[in-house]
């Protein structure tokens, strides 16, 4: 049991105490439900209760309530408990709290903050599976992907540390008439020559994504030029997708070519970048199973035909009334038949929960779905699953550039290869000027993992919700919230555990040594880092890693203070600078677990 359940616990016993005083057939308030949680200022205590919640109950003013449970308080084994306002706050015995939180995070190692490790499960049971990343076959992945994978990778590490059994999927848009957009692209413009990724040296995706281009070029024509504009091009991919539906083997032949040339160049941008899936799912096996439901809906009266043919779905109910008409039908399957991106979905849905049945479904996707995904549920809570209400859009804002909105079609995405490319070569040079390439180990490899760490900890550490604009300088600053600066707070530990022993300093586990550290900013950083459970719990609950970024963030912070006011090797005692390097190891293991949880790579030496 942890502090705060300590807490919970003693003042659970006092407050129940006080309510049957005051009515003996009131219900015992469960431990679990007590708020226990950081006092605002130290001076107040270290941890505080709100009393707001009985104050109904007992016809109570908060405050009264926090007096009266105060003086119901015997054991002061974990502190002094005092009424602040409407709060029950209470001062820790330092000494006795520090050696607990330390020993944990000693013993648990890379599982401490976990909180199956802690004995806390508050999502046991639950089957959470994540669909994230969701590239199409007709374009490499961009800087709107990056954000996508880090928050879809770092959510299900989040869920898994809550106690969650997590299932990553990723839907790779196969089909449409987007892919066949980049099948003409190549048709008109590369077939003849034999043109292949390898014979023009380029990866698969990059050069599919390519091909999409071209097709838009030559969709518009030139600028200030209409007459070289081919708008029948659409029309061509139109068809192309009926051949492609209906099985024609020639069109399926190049489908299947260039769908594996994206597929492969992507499947190395996910190695590059840690990013892993425990199964992939294609539109192409899957919207003919979003057909059929079209289909049986059809006929049980869901759904109804339009007078144009195409088979509509009243959403009314969604988008509520008073509204532009034409937001109030949604259209399921066009008049020749052929799906619409909410139909495969439809399908997909169904399938995954047929594959691994699921509590919940989490799909991460950009706030310009936000309808999309309305609809989506209420279809499929219209045809009858019941698990319709377990399913969940994680929203997130836009990533854009200084220059503006990214455009796939007209080749203004920043692709993440080339992203990537660019940072790593930044932090190169970097670690070159500042004459550390020597020092490093293979600098080629950090600049690697520099540039990961800053791409990911930038699209973290803001709230998901938020539009973001992408600062690459910015990212890779070794000063301030940024992943670099988090590296270099991880290897500056590092090199302080190292070269103690020099000194004749090892680390000093005792709970007499322990006992010393008392200072405010010794005692502020032990508090942190027993806060690191109660960050991933909170993060799991709202689905948002930018917690544990800013948790990580302020114990780096926390640590530097620590550390400039509190030496080690010109400790007081052996015994108090054995304990603060004993705080320094525990330190970095917690700050490699958070790192991890949101994708920062962890380096030894920088």
């Amino acid at each position: 049991m942890d502090t705060k359940d300590l807490c919970r616990a003693i003042i659970a016993t006092a407050l129940n105490e006080f309510i049957k005083e005051k009515d003996s057939s009131a219900a015992v308030v469960d431990p679990a439900t007590i708020v226990v949680q950081n006092a605002p200022n130290p001076e107040m205590g270290d941890l505080g209760s709100p009393m707001f919640a009985y104050a109904k109950a007992l016809r109570m003013a908060p405050p009264q309530i926090a007096v009266g449970v105060v003086a119901k308080i015997t054991d002061k084994s974990i502190g002094e408990f005092i009424a602040v306002g409407p709060y029950v706050n209470v001062k820790l015995n330092k000494s006795d709290a520090a050696a607990p939180i330390l020993k944990a995070i000693k013993t648990q190692g890379d599982s401490y903050g976990s909180l199956n490790s802690e004995g806390k499960k508050p999502l046991e049971g639950r089957r959470v599976m994540i669909e994230f990343s969701s590239p199409n076959t007709n374009k490499p992945l961009h800087l709107g992907h990056v954000r996508n994978d880090a928050l879809g990778e770092s959510v299900s590490r989040i869920l898994k540390a809550a106690g969650a059994d997590v299932y990553k999927v990723d839907l790779i848009n196969n089909r449409g008439v987007h892919i066949c957009k980049s099948m003409l692209a190549y048709k008109m413009f590369h077939e003849a020559a034999g043109d292949t990724p390898e014979s023009l040296g380029m990866k698969g995706d990059h050069f599919v994504g390519q091909c999409y281009v071209e097709f838009d070029k030559y969709l518009k024509g030139e600028k200030d030029k209409p007459e070289t504009a081919h708008p029948e091009a659409n029309q061509m991919a139109e068809d192309m997708l009926i051949k492609w539906e209906a099985g024609d083997k020639e069109v399926h032949a190049l489908w299947e070519k260039m769908n594996g040339w994206t597929f492969d160049g992507m499947m190395a941008t996910y190695n590059r970048t840690g990013i892993s899936f425990d199964k992939y799912y294609f539109e192409s096996e899957t919207y003919l199973k979003g057909k059929d439901e079209i289909l049986k809906g059809l006929d049980k009266g869901v759904f109804f035909k339009a007078p144009d043919g195409s088979v509509r779905i009243d959403v009314t109910d969604v988008v509520g009334k008073g509204k532009d008409e034409d937001n109030h039908e949604k259209v399921l399957l066009r008049k020749d038949g052929t799906s619409v991106y909410i139909t495969q979905d439809i399908g997909t849905a169904i399938s995954r929960h047929d594959d691994w049945a699921f509590n919940q479904l989490v799909y991460v996707v950009a706030s310009e779905q936000n309808y999309h995904f309305k609809i989506l549920f209420h279809i499929l809570k219209k045809l009858g699953f019941d698990w319709a209400d377990k399913l969940y859009h994680l929203s997130y804002g836009l990533v854009n550039l200084p220059s503006g909105r990214m455009k796939s079609r007209e080749g203004t995405v920043v692709d993440a290869d080339d992203l990537i490319d660019s940072l790593h070569a930044d932090a190169l040079a970097a670690i070159k000027e500042r004459g550390r390439d020597s020092e490093v180990g293979d600098a080629d490899e950090v600049a690697e993992k520099v540039a990961l760490g800053a791409l990911h900890y930038y699209m973290l550490q803001a709230t998901p919700i938020k539009d973001m604009l992408f600062n690459p300088e910015e990212s890779l600053s070794f000063n301030g919230n940024t992943g670099p600066y988090l590296q270099y707070m991880g290897a500056r530990i590092n090199s302080i555990l190292g070269k103690a022993p020099e000194a004749g300093i090892t680390p000093d586990e005792s709970d007499e040594a322990v006992a010393l550290l008392t200072s405010e900013d010794e005692w502020a950083l032990i508090k942190q880092l027993g806060d690191f459970p109660t960050a991933i719990e909170k993060s799991a609950e709202n689905l948002d890693p930018s917690t544990i970024a800013a948790y990580v963030y302020d114990t780096a912070k926390l640590f530097s203070k620590f550390y400039q006011t509190c030496s080690i090797v010109n400790a007081e005692s052996k015994q108090l600078a054995g304990a603060r390097l004993y705080l320094a190891s525990c330190t970095l293991q917690v700050i490699k677990n958070a790192m991890k949880l949101v994708l920062v790579p962890y380096l030894e030496r920088m």
